[in-house]
């Protein structure tokens, strides 16, 4: 084998467990985005890091350089139902931060020992008789082959890794589109709207940097359409939106079986959004894709003999905790549901 271990995929999950790894293995990684600068892949995330994902960063001893972060630091959101009209404010701890700075900060913490490979896009991995084959394109298009006993699909939603080698295990997905715009309200603000006429996740609105950003996850084949309409609906509700001045769009798993969860097998390994690690009541995948890749670093290092068994053992609690998620959003997308949830928070503020 060229290498021990060939990493898809360098966000949050596929970053971390690079910088994890034991510097006895041989490491490859390969990444869409670029090394340095705004060129290449941009991840479209509102950028937020919740409390789960902190908690991570505060066990791998890390802390966030003041360059990420963005301006105004918001810890509360307007929650919107557009079906009932029901508006209610909710405290949050969320850091706001650079989603894009974010990940290349996260990629400039990888040990030099690792081969790290930007620009670069993967096309097939194929199994042989050690191990696997890696297929990819490089800055340059030019393609290479490259070997490895052990894998791992960090590469999000539409991963290849799952796609390619268990295309049996699918995950409801739908298309998160988000625009920037040009701040113009008076009071910035984080918001998060529901309407089932137009979405069954939800959609959201973020203030940064004198930007204002807002998105949503749509069924795909009415994505542009639906979020297009609810911009009209929310125009009316006092946001202001304007020219877009970007748009961006990605592919979003939105997990709702526990079999959706998946961690992969024979000597390969599923991390983060592309094991289906993602809230169903946030789309929130940031806390998921840290922990499930300091969950494998250690077993990894470890050498234990059956890896693959292990990793589904010990994701145990991550696979449960985002079943519960499961449930709140089957809760948060029905209409009654929600009536009687935000009903019930507004009474118990007005009562203190």
């Amino acid at each position: 084998m060229d290498y021990d271990i060939a990493i898809i995929g360098l966000g949050p999950a596929g970053s971390t467990l690079a910088r994890l790894l034991s510097p006895s293995f041989k490491v490859i990684a390969l990444d869409a985005k670029h090394q340095t600068g705004n060129e290449g892949f941009h991840k479209p995330c509102g950028g937020l890091l919740a409390n789960d994902a902190q908690k991570a960063f505060i066990r791998q001893k890390l802390n966030l350089p003041k360059d990420i972060l963005t301006d105004p630091q918001i810890f509360s959101v307007k929650t919107i139902d557009l079906q009932t009209k029901l508006i209610r404010n909710y405290q949050r701890s969320y850091v706001s931060f650079d989603r894009h700075k974010f990940d290349l900060w996260l990629k400039s913490l990888i040990p030099s020992k690792v081969n790290v490979l930007h620009n670069t896009l993967c096309k097939e991995v194929r199994r042989i008789i050690d191990g696997y084959q890696i297929t990819y394109l490089d800055q340059n298009k030019t393609e290479h082959n490259v070997t490895a006993q052990y894998v791992v699909g960090a590469d999000g939603a539409n991963s290849l890794v799952r796609r390619m080698r268990y295309p049996q295990h699918k995950i409801r997905q739908y298309v998160a589109i988000q625009q920037w715009f040009t701040e113009q309200h008076p009071n910035p603000f984080n918001s998060c709207i529901f309407d089932n006429k137009l979405t069954n996740c939800y959609a959201w609105s973020i203030s940064k940097d004198g930007y204002f950003l807002f998105g949503g996850a749509f069924s795909k084949k009415v994505a542009t359409q639906h979020f297009e309409k609810l911009k009209e609906k929310l125009s009316m509700q006092g946001f202001i939106f304007g020219e877009p001045l970007k748009t961006e769009k990605c592919l979003v798993v939105y997990p709702n079986r526990l079999r959706d969860f998946y961690t992969g097998n024979e000597n390969i390994f599923l991390i983060g959004e592309a094991a289906g690690f993602i809230s169903a009541s946030s789309l929130e995948g940031i806390s998921y894709a840290l922990d499930s890749a300091e969950i494998l670093s250690k077993i990894l290092n470890s050498g234990h003999p059956k890896p693959n068994k292990c990793y589904y053992q010990r994701t145990i609690p991550l696979r449960f905790k985002l079943y519960g998620k499961i449930v709140k959003a089957k809760l948060l997308t029905t209409p009654i549901w929600r009536k009687l949830i935000m009903k019930s928070k507004i009474q118990h503020t007005e009562q203190h």
